[in-house]
């Protein structure tokens, strides 16, 4: 370490059993390249490896060796298997509430949070995860007030990300806290990388469930994904199962942890987002494709559950190639309000 270098903080990174190794140097890589954006003054974030034991966790590599350890922030990696094979790590947990005890920060990223929820800190406070793992944590930690919307959580004390790779998201985070606003965004452009992203809701998929033993409102299901575009409302789907509209909605939310509307809106998004991702087809058509006469209550409906206007979200992760004749603006101006209907 150069004289004229100022540590300004200390990153401690947890290895634990199967986590991701790509995280960790990843991590150690960002927060070195940032030290080199400061300017004229050099500042620099010291970062530690501790490997998760029995007792505790064992610094196994230091960036700036020669000073005992004082840890402002430890982060939980991602994991590479899925939270239900994850062992438990009494000994990290230990260890992790000792340093919090202590003054640090404790982040997680993606599954890490399990690691960070093991702790009992997490109870009570919000937290992010991997969005396909968020109701695995609510059912595990119940006491843990989920918020899997967001794809970094800073509640102070306590930071979560969301993705597996939402650990650039939470470096560039502390990056900004730690070295500046200025050293953040050079450190961006230089990783050729965006800003820390606020949302994991354009990423989210619609996953329904199943696999529970209400054989009647899986056959709903069914009806609703067949049919989504056309179903006139709760009563219709009541009416097939052979239910009073009270009893369906009570059946409906316990089996699907949805209500039948919110179901049916999320059927017919998903549907939509695929067309957003693969056509090129005018957004007011596919509203009336996945079942919204209304194409401003879709424009509403579709921002409020995926964090972006249609029209966003087709930019950002349509994959078509060049328009059709047909779909070309010239195209669509010459065809009568008659022709459109009746495409």
């Amino acid at each position: 370490m150069s004289r004229n270098t100022e540590l300004v903080a200390e990153i401690g990174l947890l290895i634990y059993p199967d986590c991701q190794l790509a995280a960790i140097h990843g991590l150690t890589d960002l927060f070195r390249i940032a030290g080199q954006w400061t300017g004229e003054t050099s500042r620099a974030i010291r970062v530690s490896h501790w490997l998760a034991t029995e007792e505790g966790a064992t610094c196994v590599w230091d960036s700036h060796p020669g000073s005992a350890h004082r840890l402002g922030h430890v982060i939980a990696p991602p994991s590479l298997i899925m939270p239900e094979h994850m062992a438990p790590a009494p000994g990290a947990a230990q260890w992790l509430r000792g340093q919090h005890a202590g003054g640090a920060t404790l982040c997680s990223v993606c599954a890490g949070a399990f690691v960070l929820a093991e702790t009992g800190l997490l109870d009570g406070r919000r937290a992010t995860t991997h969005w396909a793992f968020a109701g695995q944590l609510a059912q595990r930690f119940p006491k843990v007030k989920l918020a899997a919307e967001h794809m970094v959580l800073d509640e102070g004390d306590l930071m979560t990300a969301g993705g597996i790779l939402a650990w650039a998201d939470l470096g560039l985070t502390l990056v900004g806290r730690l070295l500046g606003p200025a050293t953040m965004l050079a450190t961006a452009r230089f990783l050729l990388i965006e800003p820390p992203r606020h949302s994991q809701r354009p990423f989210a998929q619609f996953v329904p469930r199943f696999d529970h033993a209400d054989e009647a409102i899986r056959r709903s299901q069914h009806q609703i994904h067949t049919e989504a575009a056309t179903l006139q409302g709760v009563a219709e789907l009541a009416a097939a199962a052979g239910m009073t509209g009270r009893t369906f909605l009570r059946r409906f939310s316990a089996a699907t942890g949805l209500t039948p509307v919110e179901y049916l809106q999320q059927v017919r998004i998903a549907k939509a987002r695929e067309a957003l991702e693969q056509s090129l087809t005018p957004v007011d058509r596919i509203a009336w494709d996945v079942g919204y006469a209304d194409p401003a209550a879709f424009r509403k409906l579709f921002q409020r559950l995926t964090g972006l206007p249609p029209a966003a979200y087709r930019q950002q992760f349509g994959i078509a190639g060049p328009p059709p004749p047909e779909a070309r603006p010239e195209r669509l101006c010459a065809l009568s309000t008659q022709q459109m209907e009746s495409r």
